[in-house]
């Protein structure tokens, strides 16, 4: 039932390729006599049972929307962070690249930082007193002081930045594929990997992230399907439908979902999009 639903919502599934001409291969012929004689002989005891215990399947949620508030319909949504009640945004597009606190209440900005012309705005994360933000192919972090606004440093790394979070231990980052990367957050090295699967097929298009909880909420480019992650094994937990956010009128000159923000005093998500005119405060409930 779940699996209809992911490919209703085009889900990109890719699945796992076995037999190719790299495996290896078996033979039939009998090499000595101690081996035949070993291949007749019945097993004294039965295999001892796995130990291993399968994924338990996702559960499929849905969004309730407590409230809808304004968004700044020219903001090229990358990234969407709460802390302490502040609320921060990642721009994209080249010239129009930048980070921004804005009021969470009405999506007003309070505050703008933008990037050079040369550099397309990804995700952003909150560590300690710094924003971190991504660049989709510059290779580039950039490191701002939360109260100055001003950048203080910055990372290189290789491949695409697409989505960033910190689980209050390490950054994990997506880059467009079906893995997330674990980073240090002092030194931006990556210090492991985990591909993500549902239901034993690997979820492409990993986009824009949140750490909640020990958990990795990652929406999936193109789609109005946000997947909740468990980050130590790269299981789906839950396939969230966010569809139906926008109207008819006000999705015409809209692009993609692209913006999760946990609001940690109220339990609430703030999701908004690339070009949105609204970002809406919501809670997943069970379908």
């Amino acid at each position: 039932m779940l699996a209809v639903t992911i490919a209703a919502l085009s889900l990109t599934l890719l699945g796992s390729c076995s037999g190719g001409p790299d495996s290896p291969k078996t033979s039939n012929t009998v090499t000595s006599q101690a081996e035949s004689t070993q291949s007749t002989q019945q097993p004294t005891q039965p295999p001892p049972p796995s130990t291993v215990e399968p994924a338990a399947s996702p559960v499929a949620l849905q969004i309730s929307v407590l409230e809808e508030r304004d968004h700044d319909p020219k903001a090229f949504t990358q990234g969407l962070e709460f802390d302490d009640g502040r609320l921060y945004e990642s721009r994209g597009r080249n010239g129009e690249s930048g980070i921004s606190e804005i009021d969470p209440r009405d999506g007003s900005v309070l505050r703008w930082t933008p990037l050079g012309d040369e550099y397309f705005g990804e995700g952003v994360t909150v560590v300690g007193d710094s924003l971190i933000q991504l660049t989709w192919l510059a290779g580039k972090a950039f490191v701002y002081d939360m109260e100055s606004f001003e950048v203080t440093g910055s990372f290189d790394y290789e491949g695409q930045g697409w989505g960033l979070c910190f689980d209050g231990v390490r950054l994990v980052m997506s880059d467009g594929s079906s893995s997330l990367t674990m980073r240090d957050p002092e030194t931006f090295t990556a210090i492991d990997s985990v591909p993500v699967r549902l239901d034993g097929s690997s979820v492409a298009s990993l986009n824009e992230l949140e750490c909640v909880n020990g958990k990795v909420y990652a929406n999936i480019w193109q789609t109005d399907t946000i997947v909740e992650i468990n980050p130590a094994t790269g299981d789906v937990t839950a396939v969230i439908d966010a569809s139906g956010l926008l109207d008819d009128a006000n999705r015409a000159g809209a692009d993609v979902l692209n913006g999760i923000a946990y609001d940690e005093a109220s339990g609430a998500f703030l999701l908004t999009g690339k070009l949105w005119p609204s970002m809406f405060v919501v809670v997943f409930e069970p379908s």
